[in-house]
């Protein structure tokens, strides 16, 4: 493994200690104990498993945010969780909607399906573009880390992320909520929950409206170029129990936006660390649309509970904005040499309907089993487009005249899969889990300019085998080996298809509960193999965005998360993440072996230090001061275009109602102002005689405040 950076040696250092602090603690005496009440870390519950358990009882890597960690963290975003997470990177970059998130060193790709698979309220998220989400009114997040195919199906490859939203409630009760912040930022959310009859039939709707003049400028245009127009996000929720056995959860949700897009910055040196500002002459746009409905039902059975899951969606996405990133007056002719600038823009229609049906056994005895099958249908229209720009008119992307060039095809995806899991107790304190699914993909391509259908299916078995045992009821030791699948499939006519992606790991875990619940340590090691390792870039010439494998790729390394209680009031948070990548086979780019893969991060680790004390009669200040340490960054198989490391700093200055009645905090993100970029494409990589970087967002700063009422 390659030698970690030197923030490693006092992380390590640091959690040795408190676990030899706590192994040389005893158990308080019964009054003590009812005297330390107040600082024994809440019990958090997880789905992980699709059933609820204990997060210490999870055989799995999970790193879990209830709603009280939510608040006082200040989650309000994928983002913001992602960066709490070791071994998890997210970045979005050139459309508002597009985003890249790396898993334990598996990558998310472009217009495809994602390595992790996401669930909100039980119902699977299948399209890259819902990744990215303003997050309110949450009361559970959870992050499983390595393949979890075998549960959660084909986008599991890297691991899983579950969302839950807070559910309807009997009495009446919401919330009003707003921020103003830097860059013009105009945040408003509220909702509303109760009963349309005691115990029969609740709802909750919650919204939410965001509005920003932007923070990145562009140098050219003397505007920002990042703005938010407006992120619009309604969410309703019918919860209707008939009788003791059955219960139906009806949900419906739409989010509308519009907001800048590509605003990638021209890196002249080809250095990831020289910044640079965008100059483009054109203005880019993303606009875009989702819509989900979904029912849910659930109906307790003699053999246990049985669980349908029906949605629809409807994704509409579209961007507009420069082709060559550049300007008039530092390149006249544009990057094709032509004679004029360029611009670029796509529109990208998706729809799917998804059926999940699911028997699970009852807790509490020593057989538990779940079984189940899946169905997805998806259709995805895109249309990709470069343009002369003669007057900077967005309006050129649909005129004929005005084409340079032209992708448009139609997609449609059938995928099928059945599963399945048991557990059993081989003794009290020794479980054997093994579970199998089968996924099915049936592609078809339609090139709808130049006629041509392209069709191909894709299948795979993905085994999981865990052996638990618990050492003791504060310690929990466990070994898996499981695999995950990516489907493979079509780029754009023109281009090669790219193969499916399979990944078998090996890991190995400890879950420990030390000091009287004071002290959670939790820790896994892992060694990963992938095959057709999938990545993604972008060839501009062809107007085209391109996924490529890399044959064989090995991944090992570490997970570690603890949250520590010294004393009351004062919680300490944070964790380790190692992912050694290493292309061992490319026969696209035989030079490539022995490097990083693309969009790595070695190392990363997070440190979160919170304090909260009585300033007033029922009244509760708290501070909080979160670091995240980022290794440096490789962008491309060759690895020769590597980000710096950096340093994060976050703080947030908090006010509270001791009934939680209302609360104001002053928060801020980023506070060094580091300058870096979130995206980088190499020329080689991009069809440009030039780099482009994408930059990240700088500092934010703003005040929240929050009214409860019930």
């Amino acid at each position: 493994m390659r030698r970690p950076p030197r923030p490693l040696p006092l992380v390590l250092a640091t959690l040795a200690a408190l676990q030899a602090h706590a192994q040389q603690q005893q158990p308080p005496a019964p009054a003590a104990a009812a005297s330390d009440a107040g600082t024994k870390l809440e019990t958090v519950v997880v789905s992980s498993q699709r059933r609820l358990e204990l997060l210490q009882d999870v055989p799995v890597a999970v790193k879990a945010f209830s709603a009280k960690q939510i608040t006082s963290m200040g989650i309000a975003s994928t983002q913001d969780f992602v960066n709490l997470t070791p071994n998890m990177s997210f970045d979005n970059s050139f459309t508002y909607g597009n985003s890249f998130v790396v898993l334990r060193g598996v990558t998310q790709i472009n217009n495809a399906d994602s390595p992790v698979a996401v669930v909100v309220d039980g119902v699977p998220q299948n399209n890259q573009k819902q990744l990215k989400m303003n997050l309110f009114d949450i009361e559970r997040i959870e992050v499983l880390k390595g393949p979890q195919g075998a549960l959660y199906g084909r986008n599991a490859i890297g691991g899983a992320i579950n969302i839950e939203t807070k559910a309807p409630s009997n009495k009446l009760e919401g919330f009003v909520g707003a921020e103003l912040g830097n860059g013009g930022k105009r945040e408003l959310s509220g909702g509303v929950s109760g009963a349309l009859k005691e115990d029969v039939a609740l709802f909750r709707i919650v919204g939410q409206t965001l509005h920003t003049s932007g923070l990145q400028e562009n140098a050219y245009l003397g505007r920002k170029i990042d703005g938010v127009d407006h992120d619009n996000s309604l969410r309703a929720k019918l919860l209707l129990r008939p009788n003791s056995d059955v219960q139906v959860d009806l949900r419906a949700s739409t989010v509308d936006f519009k907001a800048g897009a590509t605003w990638d910055s021209i890196v002249a040196s080809g250095k990831p660390s020289d910044i640079a500002l965008p100059v483009q002459n054109i203005l880019g746009k993303t606009t875009g649309r989702t819509d989900d409905f979904s029912a849910k039902v659930e109906a307790d059975l003699a053999l246990g509970t049985f669980t349908a899951i029906t949605s629809y969606t409807r994704l509409r996405e579209g961007y507009r904005g420069d082709l060559d990133f550049s300007n008039p007056v530092a390149m006249p002719s544009g990057f094709l040499g032509l004679g004029f600038q360029g611009g670029q823009g796509q529109d990208l229609k998706v729809r799917m309907i998804s059926q999940e049906l699911r028997l699970t056994s009852r807790t509490g005895q020593p057989l538990r089993w779940i079984a189940g099958v899946y169905y997805l249908d998806t259709r995805r229209d895109l249309d990709t487009r470069a343009f002369v720009d003669t007057d900077s008119s967005l309006g050129q992307f649909d005129d004929p005249a005005k084409r340079i060039l032209e992708n448009e095809e139609s997609n449609r995806n059938k995928a099928s899969a059945v599963f399945g899991q048991i557990d059993y107790d081989l003794r009290k304190d020794l479980t054997l889990s093994t579970a199998l699914r089968y996924d099915r993909d049936q592609r078809r391509q339609t090139d709808v300019i130049h006629g041509g259908v392209r069709e191909a299916s894709y299948g795979k078995w993905q085994p999981k085998v865990t052996l638990t045992h618990k050492l003791d009821p504060e310690v929990l030791a466990y070994g898996t080996l499981s695999t995950g699948f990516r489907s493979g499939g079509f780029n754009a006519p023109g281009q090669a298809d790219f193969k499916p992606e399979t990944l078998t790991n090996a890991e190995l875990g400890l879950k420990t509960t030390l000091l009287d619940n004071r002290l959670l340590l939790n820790s896994a090691v892992f060694a990963s193999r992938s095959k057709n390792f999938q990545f993604f870039y972008v060839d501009v010439k062809q107007s085209a965005q391109v996924i490529s494998n890399i044959d064989r790729v090995d991944l090992k390394g570490l997970d570690l998360d603890f949250r520590y209680l010294p004393f009351k009031g004062l919680e300490l948070d944070g964790g380790v993440g190692i992912t050694d990548s290493t292309i061992k086979q490319d026969s696209a780019e035989p030079g490539a072996v022995g490097h990083h893969t693309p969009k790595n991060v070695p190392f990363k680790v997070n440190l979160g230090i919170q304090y909260a004390q009585a300033v007033a009669a029922g009244i509760e200040g708290s501070i909080r001061l979160d670091y995240e340490h980022r290794d440096k960054k490789y962008w491309h198989p060759d690895n020769a275009n590597v980000s710096p490391a950096l340093d994060l700093w976050g703080l947030r200055i908090g006010l509270r109602e001791s009934r939680d009645r209302w609360s104001v905090a002053l928060v801020g993100k980023n506070l060094a102002n580091k300058r870096y970029y979130a995206d980088y494409n190499a020329g080689k990589y991009s069809g440009l005689p030039y780099d482009l970087g994408s930059l990240a967002t700088p500092r934010t700063y703003g005040v929240e405040a929050r009214w409860r009422f019930e």
